[in-house]
């Protein structure tokens, strides 16, 4: 047998493999709003922007700002015109209900971390009450090692996961409400509270502090975003229930762009004003001066994006492009 016949007998002897698939590209689309999505325990908030944007098949998307993978609750993504205004809702005021475990501290604060510190809880409600009235107002918090602050480009979590400290500055933040929703003298070592607090506020840091107050520990073992701004999980859906309905309904879930905007006054302008507000162009308004509003062309529905108002002159800070003016949903 010639060299070529053997090479042949072999080729005719191999299996024949099926060829693969193609893969199906997404056809991307231009989608504007906002989707509330019920964040679920164990996803990131990228892996759930992700999912979510490939289920709508929107071109342009981001979230505004990280749920942690162990929290649940609201987590508002922005499509398209509304990646424009998601600092917004970064900057804006959150609410937590957050299930604390009194009489135990961990490394990291949370469930995830090995006990490292196990106290007698002995406090009854008005103690609680006490201590939850004490962290209420304007403090100080230091921000936890287990967070993805950043140190010479390095999170933080990564440092104390190689067992390395390092000195982080307290930072000024609000807590407007804390209140106890639920807590049994039956079962003293759980206690439920709701916070509304300003950005940047870590849970985890003020369940421990509620705890040292106590005298007796606590880390945090629940969290549920339940407001974000003026946005809250009531009308949050999941992505179980996004993945389920026909894909020419889901878009119907999007709120408006302006929804992140709903706490400002509404500017209107004549289409000649509108026109120009486009471009950039400052405008003389009959208005008082305003930190933050939202503007609007004549029709209903028409934003064209954020401004402030100095001196009678409305100044344009973010701008939609005359497609995405008509691209926003009537």
């Amino acid at each position: 047998m010639t060299e070529l016949q053997a090479t042949a007998a072999i080729d005719a002897a191999a299996p024949v493999r099926a060829p693969r698939p193609a893969r199906v590209r997404v056809q991307r689309r231009p989608v504007h709003g906002v989707l509330l999505l019920d964040k679920p325990l164990g996803l990131s908030s990228n892996d759930a922007l992700q999912k979510a944007k490939w289920l709508l098949r929107a071109e342009k998307a981001g979230h505004t700002g990280t749920l942690d993978p162990l929290a649940t609750g609201l987590l508002p993504l922005c499509f398209g015109a509304a990646t424009k205004f998601a600092q917004v809702s970064l900057d804006s005021d959150k609410a937590y209900r957050a299930v604390l475990r009194l009489g135990q501290t961990t490394r990291t604060g949370d469930a995830e971390g090995e006990v490292v510190q196990t106290r007698p809880v002995n406090v009854d409600r008005a103690t609680l009450q006490a201590a939850c009235a004490r962290w209420t107002g304007a403090i100080r918090q230091v921000p936890p090692m287990y967070s993805a602050l950043k140190h010479n480009g390095k999170a933080l979590y990564e440092y104390a996961r190689d067992g390395v400290q390092i000195e982080r500055a307290a930072r000024d933040v609000t807590i407007h409400t804390l209140d106890i929703v639920d807590w049994q003298h039956e079962n003293p070592e759980t206690a439920t509270i709701e916070v509304r607090c300003s950005k940047g506020t870590y849970v985890r840091t003020l369940a421990e502090d509620i705890g040292e107050t106590l005298g007796c520990g606590a880390h945090l073992v629940g969290l549920r975003r339940i407001a974000s701004g003026p946005l809250t999980l009531q009308a949050a859906i999941t992505l179980e229930a996004l993945e389920a309905m026909p894909e020419a309904e889901r878009a119907g879930c999007l709120l408006r762009p302006d929804s992140l905007l709903a706490d400002w006054p509404a500017v209107r302008l004549e289409a000649s004003e509108a026109a120009r507000f486009l471009t950039g162009l400052r405008r003389r308004i009959a208005e008082p001066d305003r930190p933050h509003v939202r503007v609007y062309g004549p029709e209903q529905h028409a934003l064209l994006g954020s401004a402030h108002i100095t001196a009678g002159e409305l100044i344009a800070d973010r701008l939609l492009s005359p497609a995405e003016v008509q691209g926003l949903p009537n």
